[in-house]
């Protein structure tokens, strides 16, 4: 600890602390997490760590400040509630009087690849685990000089244990996400969850971005031998990370990214992988990670003997992997791409309605981009006895901070200024909803991205669904016809097209909600009952 470490932090009002331990390399935070207690390192060398109660991100307990410059840009909503600059305050200070005596652990690093629109992120941790993930989900600066002189853009004050009082400090719980604009500031308590500061941040580049004419995005890239880029957009349980991992292309990055003039930049520096069931011979690259150093196993089983054991969900179904991306053998190292040449939407149906590949006008693209559906399948939450839509704003509604139009049409014109094909590819049943249809198998699956990928699927003769207007192509490579075209597969063509329809009015009825500041052109884009 040196005084001119602890002067940075006075800053934040920060005064009286322990001992500032600032930048350490990860072996050095492997010393701290074990000499605290916080985890135990697994065979291969992984860390594993616990969250406590809490195992999965807290959105009712987050909060953005309402305050003169941002009171006419947030859209206030269920996932951008307002607190008051006081309110934050006084959180705040009782934060700072919490941390006095204590020792911190201090990361700086990036959130951006891209050096014109990238932002200073100073983390300020109480757990040597945590300032551990932030070394692995941000970008690191390898210049000692530029480090040494490290001047924030953004700060997140991070303490678990520090706990609120719910109504008594005006928020829900004793949990709390608050971020401020105007200070630059995250503030995060009550909860041990780490991905709250990785989506935290990304929040903060959702807010920038858009401000500068970039697009800001929550998918996954990669990037062919020809230099072509693809980006996949879907929802937890969709194949996001599974599809974007391909040994045939090199990985960008795997969950948030930038679009600019130049093309596209990660965001982060590192994966945070969901690993239930994650098994080594359907995703090696990934499960790979799990056995090294640096990955941190968040609220995974582990046994006596250092094994894992990645099936286990008795603490959460929610397990994670967090590791830098070079923990993958074939990624994209500067983190960027040109632009992109393909768009794949993700989705789940568990309905058992929508064709596996559907290719998208740009009207319908920016439609299911707002729209952001996928389905809870009957059994996986406690309460849901049957399928169940699900929609999520531009796939990330939780981190939008604009009204979705604004995300819309910034994709809308960059995709028809540069030419970019779209597809709904659908990963989840045909033959019927669940209990009675099957999922597609993930080698139709793959054979469809290739097929996008390589520009197999433009030979195709397309034919136009009656309800949602996108294209279905007749054939494609050896993929059967009945899988092609789910009302094949239904035995009842009848109650097949009962639930295509209920499933079209469901996409009108969320959709509602975003008719008054979207475009017509955008609104024309959904389905026709």
């Amino acid at each position: 600890m040196s005084n001119k470490d602890q002067k940075a932090l006075e800053v934040y009002g920060l005064t009286n602390l322990g001992e500032v331990k600032r930048n350490l390399t990860a072996p050095e935070l492997y010393e701290e997490i074990i000499k605290n207690g916080e985890g135990k390192i697994a065979k291969g060398g992984a860390i594993v760590c616990l969250t406590g109660a809490v195992t999965g991100r807290s959105p009712n307990d987050k909060f953005i400040v309402k305050e003169d410059t941002t009171e006419g840009d947030v859209n206030w909503s269920k996932g951008n509630v307002p607190i008051t600059q006081e309110k934050f305050d006084n959180i705040y200070n009782k934060l700072c009087a919490y941390l006095q005596q204590k020792d911190v652990y201090v990361q700086e690093c990036y959130a951006g690849a891209d050096e014109a629109s990238r932002i200073r992120v100073r983390a300020i941790n109480e757990y040597a685990w945590q300032n551990l993930f932030v070394q692995n989900m941000f970008i690191q600066e390898p210049d000692e000089t530029k480090l040494a002189n490290f001047e924030a853009d953004f700060t997140i004050i991070c303490c678990p244990d520090f706990k609120c009082k719910g109504e008594l400090d005006g928020v829900n719980s004793e949990n709390f996400v608050l971020l401020n604009f105007a200070k630059k500031v995250v503030i995060i308590g009550g909860t041990a969850y780490a991905g709250e500061m990785k989506k935290s941040i990304f929040t903060v580049m959702n807010y920038l971005l858009p401000k500068q004419g970039i697009m800001s995005m929550h998918c996954s890239a990669n990037i062919g031998k020809d230099g072509d880029v693809a980006l996949f957009f879907g929802l937890s349980g969709t194949g996001k990370t599974t599809l974007s991992t391909d040994p045939e292309r090199a990985l960008i990055g795997d969950d948030e990214h930038g679009w600019d003039d130049k093309g596209v930049f990660n965001i982060e520096g590192g994966c945070y992988a969901k690993v239930i069931n994650l098994s080594r011979e359907m995703e090696p690259d990934i499960f790979a990670t799990t056995e090294k150093f640096n990955t941190v196993l968040e609220n995974v089983v582990m046994d006596d003997g250092r094994n894992v054991d990645l099936d286990d969900d008795s603490i959460t179904e929610n397990t994670r992997a967090s590791y830098p991306l070079q923990s993958i053998d074939n990624i994209e190292p500067s983190g960027k791409g040109g632009m992109p040449k393909n768009i794949i939407f993700l989705t789940y149906d568990a309905f058992g309605v929508l064709p596996p590949v559907s290719k998208l006008t740009v009207p319908q693209a920016m439609y299911h981009f707002i729209s952001g559906y996928t389905a809870k399948v009957a059994g996986t939450e406690k309460g849901v006895t049957e399928p169940k839509a699900v929609f999520s704003s531009c796939f990330g509604e939780p981190f939008m901070v604009w009204h979705p139009s604004v995300y819309a049409k910034l994709l809308g014109e960059k995709i028809i200024e540069n030419n970019v094909t779209c597809y709904l590819v659908n990963t989840g049943l045909t033959g019927g909803p669940h209990g009675i249809g099957s999922r597609f198998k993930i080698s139709h699956t793959r054979e469809i991205i290739r097929a996008i990928l390589s520009g197999a699927i433009d030979k195709s003769e397309f034919m136009e669904d009656e309800i949602f207007g996108f294209g279905i192509p007749k054939t494609l490579g050896d993929i059967p016809t009945d899988v092609l075209h789910p009302v094949e597969s239904w035995k009842d063509k009848a109650a097949y097209k009962a639930q295509l329809t209920q499933l079209a009015e469901n996409f009108k009825a969320n959709f509602k909600k975003y008719e008054a500041g979207t475009d017509a052109e955008i609104i024309a884009g959904g389905p026709k009952i």
